[in-house]
């Protein structure tokens, strides 16, 4: 099942007083699996950004006044998001201010069938917490360290491993044994380590000795279901 994780970022909270989007993240998953394949994009949004939501993103006027038109690459991201169910956090904005951009170039609104709401299915499963993105990835050891400003494309992968909880999870950093990192052990684990005497591995074959025992414990059982 393929799925898009996506998140916006915008001059403000309301597309119908005339905020616009300015950036665009999509992860896309494949049976809950990230596949690497990733979408991004700013858009000049044709007026000024104020300070409060630059505050935010850092997304600056001068900075995004020389990237395109939402209408002018709008199709790439249609292209990339397909049909596939759409996954965001706090779903409802995104979806409104993916759609106004849409509406204002003439084109079908992507419908909320689609939509999936990971605050809603929080809310369902933690309900009286903290449902932000922050607040999760700390219930579920996300790391967001990186994270200093909010930014489209950064939100969506960690809101792909937020999702992944969400639905029943896996161990956050479980790796293969032959991807694991070395491991140094200090103090008195390493000791304990250096004191102990080695043995040699057991050889998996049995011993003639062995098996003359083996055989002789056979005979004591009586009437054996093989010899029936």
């Amino acid at each position: 099942m393929r799925e898009i994780v996506f998140d916006t970022e915008t001059t403000g909270l309301d597309p119908k007083s005339g905020d616009r989007m300015v950036e665009m993240g999509c992860v896309e998953m494949v049976n809950r699996v990230a596949t690497g394949n990733t979408y991004h994009a700013y858009y000049n949004p044709e007026r000024d950004m104020p300070a409060g939501a630059e505050a935010v993103h850092g997304l600056s006027s001068a900075f995004l006044s020389d990237k395109p038109l939402f209408r002018d690459i709008a199709q790439e991201l249609l292209d990339f998001m397909g049909d596939s169910p759409l996954v965001a956090h706090n779903a409802g904005f995104d979806f409104g201010f993916l759609n106004n951009e849409l509406a204002l170039i003439d084109r079908e609104p992507i419908n909320l069938d689609r939509m999936v709401d990971t605050v809603a299915i929080a809310r369902k499963k933690h309900p009286g917490a903290k449902n932000s993105l922050d607040a999760l990835c700390s219930r579920y050891g996300v790391d967001r360290s990186h994270r200093v400003k909010h930014g489209a494309l950064l939100d969506a992968e960690l809101l792909a491993q937020v999702y992944v909880e969400l639905l029943g999870g896996r161990q956050i950093g479980l790796e293969l044994a032959a991807e694991s990192k070395a491991v140094t052990v200090t103090g008195a684990a390493a000791a304990r380590t250096a004191s102990r005497e080695f043995r040699a591995p057991r050889a998996h074959t049995p011993s003639a000795k062995e098996l003359a025992r083996h055989q002789a414990f056979i005979k004591t059982i009586e009437a054996p279901l093989w010899n029936k």
